[in-house]
């Protein structure tokens, strides 16, 4: 599996984000409370900038939010600014329609104060 450094972890500060070239494809490599993430730069839906969007929550409203609909999952969650369809940066699941529509997330570790991503 290629690995690739992408930068010292100090360039990634929580609840960031950024484009990587990584030979032929973009990454972006996001910053989750200090867990590292990586997914391609193409929405599935129609091959948008994914990585390029805005990074948000969600609302939900279960039996834990007693049936009202609160703010969870603060900066967990990357927006595709083409049409605005929702991805789990953390599973790569579409918040839509998870088990059909969802990118590749990639390893990512931390070694020697570098940020490596594997392909």
């Amino acid at each position: 599996m290629p690995e690739h450094v992408v930068g010292p972890v100090a360039e990634f500060p929580p609840g960031s984000q950024r484009l990587v070239r990584l030979g032929r494809i973009e990454v972006g490599v996001f910053n989750v409370d200090g867990v590292f993430y990586a997914l391609p730069n193409v929405c599935p839906h129609q091959f948008g900038p994914l990585c390029e969007g805005g990074v948000t929550g969600a609302t939900a409203c279960s039996a834990a939010t007693g049936w009202k609909f609160a703010w969870e999952r603060e900066g967990e969650v990357v927006t595709c600014p083409w049409h605005g369809v929702e991805f789990d940066i953390t599973t790569g699941r579409s918040l839509v329609a998870p088990d059909r529509l969802k990118v590749r997330t990639y390893p990512v570790v931390v070694e020697d104060g570098q940020v490596k991503v594997r392909l």
